[in-house]
């Protein structure tokens, strides 16, 4: 729930949140986070807590029947995420975030394949840089840093007891670092009340478990977002508005070997809705679907997500 001057009214909502970060411990697409807004960080002395459920379907590799690519990534995902996020400064937040992933693999007339287990976790420090405030509105910018830690399950196995490919594992096994600038425009076409937000980040990785290096990943995610409801004393807002999501994963390289045509790109189209249900509580529900992607020999897009979550901020003691 976006809030005004909530870094200095604590009796006041605060109107931020970080972003979300979930992404992506299983090069999926981003999520709607805590906020409408990715670049404010959390006011000080404040915290939050969230979940966030997020389903994700994948379309099949070009001529997969059967058995288990060892570049294939679920066909269904769905990831539960786990996020404590502490203001501890002006202008800077700390986010824990953990995950537990339920990872499955079917193709043609061969039984599914997967599991369930924890994620990769991540530890990631917000340095909100640049805020301006005009009539118009208020213009906001921000970077995020920090590691993706080996924390994930890598021992799921099929029906005969084979080991699954690391990119149908729950966690990596590698050490990865998170990198995301955020910008938030307040005012668009001078109307108040709408909003572009956008969210660039990176996944940059390592080798990890079976000798596999996941394709590091690029994604841009723009939401545009309009207010049609805000209660006089804003305890109360609703966002609405489309989401144009860009997604760029590199091939997997398996003991030392580049896998080629397993990385490729995808741009999705959708829409997200977040609301403020009480004070210091809020909602969100998010939609995207494949538009385009490319058309790599084993690459698997994405080809519909579905995310919703709940947020509970409320003041902490210094």
């Amino acid at each position: 729930m976006r809030i005004r001057n909530s870094y200095y009214l604590i009796g006041r909502f605060a109107r931020a949140a970080p972003s979300f970060l979930l992404l992506l411990c299983v090069s999926t697409v981003k999520a709607q986070g805590p906020a409408p807004e990715t670049a404010p960080p959390l006011f000080p002395g404040g915290g939050l807590i969230s979940y966030n459920s997020i389903f994700t379907t994948r379309g099949l590799m070009p001529g997969t029947s059967g058995g288990v690519p060892v570049t294939a990534f679920p066909t269904f995902s769905h990831e539960a995420d786990f996020n404590f996020t502490w203001g501890f400064y002006r202008n800077f937040d700390l986010a824990v975030l953990v995950p537990v992933v339920t990872n499955h693999f079917g193709s043609g007339n061969a039984p599914a394949v997967g599991g369930t287990g924890l994620g990769d976790a991540m530890l990631l420090l917000k340095y909100r840089f640049y805020r301006r405030d005009s009539e118009r509105g208020t213009t906001q910018a921000s970077v995020t840093f920090g590691p993706k830690i080996p924390t994930g399950r890598t021992d799921l196995t099929d029906i005969n007891g084979k080991r699954l490919p690391a990119s149908l594992q729950p966690g990596s096994g590698s050490t990865d670092l998170f990198l995301a600038a955020n910008w938030t425009y307040t005012g668009l076409f001078h109307l108040r009340r709408l909003v572009a937000d956008e969210d660039f980040h990176s996944l940059i990785r390592s080798q990890g478990t079976q000798a596999t290096r996941l394709g590091s990943n690029i994604e841009s995610r723009l939401w545009l977002s309009y207010r049609p409801y805000e209660s006089k004393n804003v305890a109360r807002e609703w966002f609405l508005g489309p989401v144009l999501t860009w997604l760029h994963s590199q091939d997997e390289r398996i003991g030392g070997v580049n896998q080629s045509g397993s990385g490729g790109d995808v741009l999705l189209a959708g829409i997200t809705t977040y609301a403020g249900v009480r004070p210091g509580m809020h909602v969100w529900l998010g939609m995207d679907w494949d538009v385009v992607h490319s058309a790599g020999a084993t690459f698997m897009p994405v080809r519909r997500h579905i995310s919703f979550g709940i947020t509970q901020q409320f003041r902490m003691h210094r």
